[in-house]
């Protein structure tokens, strides 16, 4: 029963496993506090090293059954490192490192303490790490569980701000009750198929006796509607509002892009791997969460008027947009995991520097000391800073999936291009409609700060760390846009 293990293969969570643990150590032992942002983004752009390292190489597994477990068939493994994991793990940890440069001025301003939120930070990097290399029920769990526990801590890391305790008390219920759900699913998917293992789940499923076909059916919905609350599907998204306005903002961005992307890749190895058999019973119903989760969060987004709500019901709405390609059920699902993880890619570069922006610019404070956040604050932005005015502009617009902003014309083009090859037409149908909706509130917003002022001028200049951010993510928005298909043929390798 003892066996070795790749190290190799699981070098990049561990190094930021290693990461946390010595931040957090060496925060305690008096490395000073200043040390610790780039201490913490460098383990990061280790462990993205790592990443790359692998990538030329050949698929690496680890923690698989022993010989006397095997049968008659390879050997099941628990932890894979594949193309699709690394381009996941690659997504999540360059999104993690702009994270920790937008965490810098905030951990300054709200007196948060440094080696505490550092070491949270690593660990849920960790678990989303862990979760899109997980190939069996058990590790996905945990790993899921790892990406989630962490974070409850630093929405609520801000001490006596009664928003931030109550955001990361709702964040706290609806995870539990999530992980319960998704547990139980898991129990019946295990008592109906005997294994745990995704590549072992399939061809059990496929013979299962019709007597249990229930107990397997009602194990998927659960499992489903545990990824509904983390990915924050309608309608289990309620959570998401006041938790993205009650957290510090790079932790808001962390859930919209880091954990969503990590969401989702647990999401679809799952359905890939191992439920293929029973497509006809979660098909239709990722197709009404997706209709339904992109309709609610575009038309409530139209009634917003702070940023950080507007951000956060649009992430609602980008969810709907992610889950749509995963409807086509076993026809093209190939293709359909492709473009739900191209328009994640995609979505990752364009909300990452949305949020750059407005964590710059909130940061600032007007004669009351208050924070500059409604969508009028924003007016004349472009005026007053040229580059961080066209930059957030640039952001909005490819989010909107207009020209310039070619990446997201071109996710929308995938995700409708996956969803028609499915023949699921009446989803397509929903989304073009959705697409329209969405280009008023974004373009709402982007035209407000070309617009003169209607106050005095607040001072909007970021930190140096919230440039860099936002200069790196407006660069990747401009290259994706000149040349998108560096993410679509990448993802189509992966896949």
């Amino acid at each position: 029963m003892i066996q070795s293990i790749d190290y190799a293969a699981v070098a990049p969570p561990l190094i930021t496993a290693i990461a946390a643990v010595a931040l957090l150590l060496g925060d305690a032992f008096g490395v000073p506090r200043r040390a610790l942002g780039p201490l913490s983004g460098a383990s990061l752009l280790a462990a993205f090293g790592a990443v790359l390292a692998l990538g030329p190489g050949d698929r690496r597994a680890t923690f698989c059954l022993p010989d006397g477990l095997r049968g008659d068939g390879p050997a099941s493994c628990s932890y894979v490192a594949d193309d699709f994991t690394l381009a996941f793990q690659g997504i999540v940890l360059l999104a993690a490192a702009v994270v920790v440069l937008l965490s810098v001025r905030q951990i300054a301003d709200a007196n948060v303490p440094a080696g505490e939120y550092h070491f949270l930070l690593l660990a849920a990097v960790t678990g989303a790490l862990t979760l899109v290399a997980a190939r069996d029920l058990i590790l996905l769990v945990v790993a899921l569980e790892t990406l989630s526990l962490p974070v409850f801590a630093l929405v609520g890391l801000r001490r006596y701000d009664g928003t931030a305790s109550e955001a990361a008390l709702k964040l706290f219920l609806v995870s539990v009750v999530s992980a319960a759900i998704m547990l139980f699913g898991v129990s019946l998917l295990y008592g109906a198929t005997g294994a745990m293992h995704l590549d072992r789940v399939a061809p059990a499923l496929e013979t299962l006796p019709a007597d249990l076909d229930a107990v397997a059916a009602t194990g998927i919905v659960l499992l489903l509607t545990g990824f509904g609350f983390k990915v924050a599907a309608v309608p289990f998204h309620f959570w998401a509002p006041d938790v993205y306005e009650g957290a510090p903002l790079p932790v808001a961005a962390f859930l919209s892009v880091v954990s969503k992307a990590a969401g989702f890749a647990g999401l679809a190895i799952v359905l890939s791997l191992g439920l293929p058999a029973y497509a006809h019973v979660w098909g239709p119903l990722v197709a009404v969460l997706a209709a339904v989760t992109m309709t609610l969060g575009n038309l409530v987004a139209l009634r917003q008027r702070t940023a950080i709500r507007l951000l956060a019901w649009s992430s609602v709405a980008q969810s709907g947009y992610m889950l749509a390609p995963l409807a086509v059920g076993t026809d093209r699902l190939p293709e359909a995991v492709a473009a739900t993880t191209a328009y994640v890619a995609f979505y990752a570069v364009m909300n990452l520097g949305a949020f750059a922006v407005v964590t710059g610019f909130r940061r600032r404070t007007d004669e009351t000391s208050q924070p500059i956040d409604t969508l009028d604050d924003f007016r004349g932005l472009a005026r007053r800073a040229p580059a961080t005015g066209a930059a957030l502009a640039f952001f909005l617009i490819c989010l909107a999936g207009l020209p310039p902003g070619v990446m997201g014309l071109f996710a929308k083009v995938v995700v409708f291009r996956g969803v028609v090859a499915g023949d699921v037409v009446w989803l397509a149908v929903v989304m073009a409609i959705n697409t329209v909706v969405g280009l008023y509130y974004y373009l709402l917003w982007a035209a407000r700060l070309f617009a003169a002022p209607t106050g005095p001028a607040p001072e909007t200049a970021p930190g140096l760390p919230v440039r860099f951010a936002v200069a790196a993510t407006a660069a990747g928005a401009l290259v994706l846009s000149v040349a998108p298909q560096i993410i679509l043929q990448t993802v189509t390798a992966a896949t």
